[in-house]
């Protein structure tokens, strides 16, 4: 079995609300560039973005709009609407917009979206900014996308250091899993291995269970049951961690790469050692291109993206 990390080779297209990326595009013109937050870093990936309600036909500005129903999901029913502020129903026009950009997204070969909560269109836990509210969500676009099986992102995480760190290095799983070949059990086994310890960080109790599952497997394992075992772990890698859990994870897995190379890496701080948002992303990427290097696989972060150059 090949113990070294698993290798994405590919250049990401990550689809984003314009508004996130600094487009003026909001009912009351504003914008907001998030991708300032990742600096160089922005340069390894292409972005897509879209805004279903300018592909709509609302211009800028415009007057804000709310869901009227359950959520976003029930536009999509039949047992929801779009109304503006004024009272003007939008419900066509709005879908129209958001199949639109979804169309565009899927051109583009994207497979994430950055998305900014609150909005009753791109929200996905929130669709109101009034205080702390949560509106109706999901939003129209974020319940297609979520129907559609996008990996969804809070733009707001892109101003944390390690919660981008986090939000990306289960991206590169998410899209590592989602188009891996696995036909027999050994197969099974060997993707298991790969992220059994991302998935005991992300829920511990889920994990175990699904390890003594496996491992007691004796019989050949059908396609229904590989495809289960795909799904379940993708559905897992959609949500975030904690700090407190990563820098564990973060020591533990340093740990291990000392043991088997016998070095110590510059910049690491000790287990006891207090570690903000900061240190701790600077620390984890240290590790990552260190292990890369190795050949060792960073179980909390068991995909690497390589890029290609020659998109």
């Amino acid at each position: 079995m090949d113990k070294g990390p698993l290798i994405l080779n590919v250049k990401l297209v990550i689809g984003i609300s314009a508004c996130c990326m600094g487009a003026h595009v909001r009912y009351n013109s504003k914008g907001w560039d998030m991708l300032m937050n990742l600096g160089r870093e922005k340069s390894e990936f292409v972005w897509c973005p879209v805004c279903p309600e300018v592909f709509s036909g609302m211009g800028v500005p415009r007057d804000p709009i709310h869901i009227s129903g359950e959520s976003g999901k029930s536009v999509w029913q039949g047992e929801g609407k779009i109304k503006s502020r004024s009272g003007k129903e939008l419900t066509e026009n709005l879908k129209t917009g958001c199949q639109v950009s979804l169309d565009i997204l899927k051109r583009t070969g994207a497979k994430a979206y950055i998305y900014m909560d609150g909005s009753p269109t791109c929200g996905v836990y929130r669709t109101t900014l009034k205080n702390k509210r949560t509106g109706k969500p999901p939003g129209v676009f974020g319940a297609l996308l979520h129907d559609e099986g996008y990996f969804l992102i809070p733009a707001t995480d892109l101003q944390s250091p390690v919660k981008w760190w986090d939000w990306k290095r289960r991206l590169l799983a998410f899209l590592w899993l989602q188009d891996a070949v696995i036909i027999n059990k050994r197969e099974l086994y060997e993707v298991w291995y790969k992220y059994k310890f991302l998935c005991q960080e992300l829920d511990e109790k889920w994990a175990r269970e699904k390890g003594r599952e496996l491992a007691a497997l004796k019989n050949e394992v059908d396609r229904d049951y590989i495809e289960n075992f795909r799904n379940e772990i993708l559905e897992l890698l959609r949500k975030p961690s904690t700090l407190n859990k990563i820098v564990n994870r973060l020591w533990k897995h340093y740990s291990h790469y000392r043991k088997v190379t016998g070095e110590t890496i510059e910049g690491i701080s000790g287990q006891d050692s207090f570690r903000n948002a900061t240190t701790a992303a600077r620390e984890l990427n240290k590790i990552e291109r260190a292990s890369e290097e190795k050949g060792i696989v960073f179980g909390t972060s068991p995909v690497i993206l390589r890029g290609n150059k020659n998109r």
